[in-house]
């Protein structure tokens, strides 16, 4: 916190304990940043990596080791227990390059971080497609508990994906809608303008106490202020100073190297967003797809239940019939020998015409296709 000039808040943003959502905070003196496995401070000629160790974090100490020797920067790494720390010292002038192609330190190691959260996510995004695919295919052809379940485990997968996708993509949104938190990430700027409000002030108080000691009488030891009373004095000067300045330039201040490198990762994560979206919305089609193909057989046992229940009442004529016939009286009709039979015939056709009626009225009614 002394060194970096934090508060307490920020640095529970990198405990390991805790769970937080992706974030990108602009400070003072040093950036924090907290992208997926990537917790780290950046200031403005080091970082401060937690779980030094971590394969996933020694992939971003390489890369960031390749790209400062690619661009002339002498870096030296120093482990510290469980975090590695990293000082930079370029060989050129770096407050004074203007090549387009210039970035700081900062931003470096920003960008870094920023690619490997993004090339991470869309790994993950990609696995997720290789694997959801095929199993939805598979469920359409065949509807089972097993498909099912493995579905539902798939989509909780992708729904806990697309949160953190959407956070990193609403940070780095965040970030280019306010000029004013990107000013505050220029660490490099705003020490160098430090530094030389320091010296400037510095000469100016050595000129100073050089013209009284040659105008003046000698002054004895014990009443002059001490040295270190004097540094802290042009300190706080130099701080009042440069305080102004921050405030009076912070209007003026350039943001568009930090806008366009933002811009460029914003389109990363946003295009992981978006497959992770199509692959969503494939799920909900296959849901709506299978949703009506369990429907189309619930309608068709429905039919069949219909068509069942019409020929359980054509058949129940004939026990009517035959509970007419069994009651105990006698007419001429049980002497005829042909009498049964004729019965048989008239309650089938009557049961026929019965069951046709009620075919015809159904698909009249349309509770039946044609």
């Amino acid at each position: 916190m002394r060194r970096c000039d934090l508060p307490a808040r920020d640095l529970r943003l990198l405990d390991p304990l805790f769970v937080y959502p992706s974030t990108i905070l602009g400070r003072e003196k040093a950036i924090v940043v907290n992208l997926e496995q990537i917790r780290c401070i950046i200031t403005a000629d080091e970082v401060l990596l937690l779980n030094s160790l971590d394969s996933y974090v020694l992939q971003y100490v390489v890369e960031l080791q390749r790209r400062l020797t690619a661009a002339g920067v002498n870096e030296v790494w120093q482990s510290e227990g469980d975090t590695n720390r990293r000082r930079s010292r370029n060989f050129d002038n770096v407050f004074g390059n203007t090549s387009p192609d210039y970035l700081p330190f900062e931003f470096r190691a920003l960008e870094v971080a920023l690619e490997a959260a993004c090339t991470f996510l869309d790994s993950q995004a990609a696995e997720l497609e290789i694997e959801a695919y095929p199993l939805l295919d598979e469920l359409t052809s065949k509807i089972s508990t097993l498909n099912l379940e493995r579905v539902r485990r798939l989509k909780s997968r992708l729904v806990a994906l697309t949160r953190r996708v959407q956070k990193v993509r609403d940070e780095i949104e965040q970030l280019m809608d306010d000029d004013g938190d990107m000013a505050e990430m220029y660490l490099t700027e705003k020490k160098s303008r430090m530094e030389a409000s320091f010296y400037g002030d510095q000469s100016v108080l050595g000129y100073r106490s050089n013209d009284i000691q040659s105008i003046s009488a000698p002054v004895s030891p014990v009443s002059s202020p001490p040295d270190t009373r004097k540094l802290e004095k042009s300190l706080s000067i130099a701080r009042s100073r440069h305080e102004s300045m921050r405030s009076s330039d912070s209007t003026t201040d350039s943001v568009e190297e930090l806008e366009m490198l933002l811009e460029a990762y914003f389109v990363v994560i946003d295009s992981t967003l978006n497959k992770l979206t199509s692959l969503k919305e494939y799920i909900d089609d296959t849901e709506d797809f299978i949703n009506i193909q369990l429907d189309n057989v619930r309608n068709q046992l429905i039919q069949f239940e219909l068509l069942l229940t019409t020929a359980t009442f054509v058949v129940a004529i004939f026990g009517v019939v035959a509970g007419i016939f069994g009651m105990n009286f006698t007419i001429p009709f049980f002497d005829e020998p042909a009498a049964f039979k004729w019965v048989l015939i008239i309650t089938g056709v009557c049961g026929i015409i019965i069951f046709c009626a009620f075919v015809w009225f159904f698909k009249y009614r349309r509770l039946m296709p044609l």
